[in-house]
Parts: structure tokens; sequence; C-alpha cells
């Protein structure tokens, strides 16, 4: 049976549309997007989430050495659209063993990127941009700053803005978080005519296994 849509800020499974309300509605946060089950890293996968995407879905291009797409997520349905979007990538980390980036691109409130690095709230929170950027990337050649935001242990997270919708990256282990230093160049699989030989791996388990907050 294919899991159901979950709240994307908490977990929790969702109540479709009905006859009292045209929105997918949680228990305890109310009118929200529908976190779809997580699609799978090929190009059939990538195709559901690109034909749903209103949002970018980055991808750093070229990949870094050994690194591979193990997933994508996304937040919607064929009506709204999908107003979040997440890459998973796996990879030799800078130090001993594997390491994790999940990069998501959403529409402010979603609250995608914030259950992923653990935070209660929907958003960065204020104050999180306060201060010099502790990161930079480029996003189709533009530079895009990026704070670090306190988040669980054990993942080190980055968020900005891009295309007017946050940009988090939240790379596991916390110390792989130095591959920012890299100033990444991401482009957006949605673009026409968009041909390139992704390398993919198997299904990253964090897709899976998101963090109830």
């Amino acid at each position: 049976m294919r899991p159901e849509p979950t709240c994307p800020r908490c977990g929790r499974t969702v109540v479709p549309p009905n006859a009292r309300s045209a929105d997918w509605t949680c228990p305890v946060h109310g009118a929200v997007l529908p976190l779809q089950p997580p699609a799978s890293p090929s190009e059939e996968g990538l195709a559901v989430v690109r034909s749903r995407a209103r949002v970018p879905i980055w991808l750093p291009w070229p990949l870094p050495m050994g690194w591979l797409v193990t997933g994508f997520l996304h937040a919607g349905d064929e009506h709204t659209g999908a107003r979040a979007a997440a890459v998973a990538l796996s990879g030799p980390g800078l130090t001993a063993g594997p390491a994790d980036l999940l990069l998501v691109a959403e529409e402010v409130g979603v609250g995608l990127g914030a259950r992923l690095a653990g935070l209660r709230g929907p958003d960065p929170g204020p104050g999180f941009d306060e201060g010099p950027a502790h990161a930079k990337v480029h996003a189709e050649g533009r530079p895009v700053p990026l704070w670090s935001v306190d988040a669980g242990p054990g993942v080190a997270v980055y968020a900005g803005e891009a295309r007017g919708r946050w940009l988090w990256a939240l790379l596991w282990p916390a110390e792989a978080g130095a591959l920012m230093a890299d100033q990444f160049q991401f482009i957006d699989l949605r673009e026409p005519g968009m041909v390139l030989d992704l390398p993919f791996g198997a299904p990253c388990p964090r897709l899976g296994d998101l963090p109830a907050v």
C-alpha cells in the first residue's frame, strides 16, 4: 500500500480535501501542503517532481567527486503544484565515512526545511541572517548568501533566499558542513532542455525517516 501524504511540518497524517474544506488539514497545524512519499532516485522519480514543481529543483553541478543523487521529495498535490522540492545527495565526506546533503527550495511557511533541521517553526526564525553570511553558493550564476542555522544534533544547516523562496542546505554528519566552503554552483532541474546524465544511487534513508517535531 502506498504511504499516505503527511504534514510537512510534523509528519502527522493529513486529512484530504472534502466537502467541509478545500485544504489538506493537519490536526496540529491546520491547512498545509501535503508531503508526498519520497520519489525514487531515478529519471522517473525526477519526472514526477519536475511535473509538479513550482519552486526550483536545485542541484549542484557538476556534482562533487563520488557523489550520487539519492532521492527526491515534494510537498503539494496535482492541484496546488509542488511548493517545496528537495533533492538528496550522498557521497564521501571530508572525514571518514559517508555524508548526505539535502537541498530544499520552498515557499515561505511550508515548513519542510525547518522540519528536516529539527526546528518547530516553519521557517529559519528571526535573526538567522544577522551578520556576515557563513557560506555562499551560486544559483544559476547569481550569488546566494547562506547563514548557519542552529539545529538539531549531528546536522549542519544553512539557509538563505534564492528566487524569492527559501533555500536550505542540510548536511549529515555536522562535519560535512565544511563542504559548503566549496561555493557550489546550483542549476534548476526544471529548466527546459535540461539533459544531464545524472548518477543515481540507493535511496537516501533520511527521506523516509524524517524527524517528528
